[in-house]
């Protein structure tokens, strides 16, 4: 189950430095992408907004 990053992402840039596989994309709102993922949860713990959470 991959991470998401909710409209509270400031597109910061700190989780997509973070990431180990480069799963996140920067836009307006970052997005990470599900198939890259390995749901290790490192970007979550990195965001200073807390925008990033499990999946569904």
């Amino acid at each position: 189950m991959a991470y998401k990053i909710t409209d509270k992402c400031v597109a910061c840039g700190t989780c997509a430095d973070a990431c180990p596989v480069g799963a996140i994309s920067a836009g307006d709102i970052y997005s990470i992408n599900p198939d890259s993922c390995v749901d290790c949860g490192t970007c979550a713990g990195v965001c200073p907004q807390e925008a990033i959470v499990p999946g569904e």
